[in-house]
């Protein structure tokens, strides 16, 4: 069966199937090649895309803007300062404005609602560059990161330790049940993720043969990973709860004896990034030969690159 997605929303992985999710990594690992090899097929040439930002970004907004131009498409950055989106104008009503002008709309801030009510009003393809609850270009990466080293997906123990709530954590569960990866979560108690939550990602996992455990036990979470992953532990918008956080994760900093726990000398180290090194991890495992975290930067370019052309390309 062929994968078209052309005209499709990428506004979380929940909507994706695991051949669909694996198409766009497929993609990615082409188009990067093609890069590499300076070939480039400007699948969306004549496109306009507007970049829609209410939080500030590194990698989103620098791989949502190559990308465009890779593939012959105008990028035209709106901050929250540039339009009147839920202040002065409805969200409703700002989508179907951009929808008329352009062929495609990127999303990242805060509210899950306002990228769902986009695709819904504009009528083009509307990506999620980040929400408070999930990342799913962040998740394409880091599948396109693991395939890279790995060969596959399917199979892979991919360990997530910190805090377990946060957007993050959510979006890799989803994409890993669904992948049939086998997905821990070590983190305590106190931020553990929704519970709706895991039992959505619970049937994705018996369907795809995956598994998800959530522990408070970093050194038996982490038992064979294949993958460790951390995240902040302070996301965008909670610097208040700073103390506390950094109080209670402590145990889950990513160290040389937690990578050591996995009893596995070929464990990956990724981090989503930018990184507070010496909190979430160290500077030694950040900076040693495990990590891949920069090999995954860069695929975030690839990925979206991928997502766009796939949903907005000729």
């Amino acid at each position: 069966m062929s994968v078209n997605l052309k005209g499709r929303s990428f506004l979380t992985l929940k909507d994706y199937t695991a051949e669909e999710i694996e198409y766009l990594v497929d993609l990615a690992i082409d188009l990067k090649a093609k890069k590499k090899a300076g070939i480039f097929e400007k699948n969306m040439e004549g496109k306009n895309i507007a970049l829609i930002f209410e939080k500030p970004s590194t990698r989103t907004r620098c791989s949502f803007t190559i990308g465009c131009i890779d593939e012959g498409a105008h990028p035209e950055y709106l901050s929250k300062d540039d339009i009147q989106l839920g202040h002065k104008e409805t969200v409703e009503d700002t989508a179907r404005v951009l929808g008329r002008m352009f062929d495609g709309i990127e999303f990242r801030g805060f509210s899950q609602e306002t990228v769902e009510k986009l695709a819904k009003y504009s009528g083009v393809p509307v990506w999620n560059g980040l929400t408070d609850e999930d990342h799913p270009t962040q998740v394409l990466a880091d599948f396109m990161t693991i395939k890279e080293k790995f060969g596959k997906i399917k199979g892979i123990k991919f360990v997530y330790a910190g805090d377990g709530r946060n957007n993050m954590a959510n979006a890799l569960m989803i994409g890993a049940s669904k992948m049939g990866m086998d997905f821990v979560i070590i983190a305590p108690e106190s931020l553990y993720p929704d519970e709706k939550l895991v039992e959505l990602c619970r049937s994705y996992a018996k369907e795809s043969g995956g598994e998800i455990l959530i522990t408070s036990d970093p050194k038996e979470g982490v038992k064979g990973a294949d993958v460790i992953y951390t995240d902040v532990w302070v996301s965008m918008g909670e610097e208040e709860k700073a103390a506390e956080r950094i109080a209670v994760l402590r145990p889950y900093q990513v160290n040389r004896e937690l990578m050591e726990a996995t009893g596995n000398k070929n464990t990956i180290f990724m981090h989503c990034l930018p990184a507070v090194r010496e909190k979430e991890v160290t500077n030694e495992v950040i900076e040693g030969p495990s990590s891949v975290v920069f090999d995954e930067a860069e695929n975030r370019m690839h990925t979206i690159k991928a997502v766009m052309v796939a949903t907005a390309g000729k």
